[in-house]
């Protein structure tokens, strides 16, 4: 499956747009993750356990958007993005949403 940010795909014709599809994933760090990066919010700097979950979600989140353009039929998903959304104390929502296409 081709993924991309572009509003088309190099070398290859948007034969049908086969509509929106999205992944969305509600994530929040364990409990030893939130211990560790609590204690590093103190001194600054890159807090990498909360870094982690994030970029578990993200992964997540496009992987979910992928096999829904899977089930539609799609050969490439277009003009993908992220968008996070705090979801109530220490959660985050993550969603990744495109266009699923057929090309020619």
């Amino acid at each position: 499956m081709i993924v991309t940010t572009t509003n088309d795909v190099a070398g290859r014709t948007v034969t049908e747009y086969l509509g929106l599809v999205r992944g969305v994933v509600v994530r929040s760090p364990t409990v030893s993750q939130g211990f560790v990066g609590g204690l590093q919010s103190m001194f600054g700097g890159n807090i990498e356990e909360y870094a982690d979950v994030c970029e578990s979600a993200r992964a997540e989140a496009l992987n979910r958007m992928v096999n829904h353009a899977g089930e539609m039929g799609a050969d490439a998903v277009i003009a993908v993005r992220y968008n996070a959304t705090e979801f109530g104390q220490q959660s985050t929502e993550v969603l990744c949403y495109g266009t699923a296409v057929r090309l020619g």
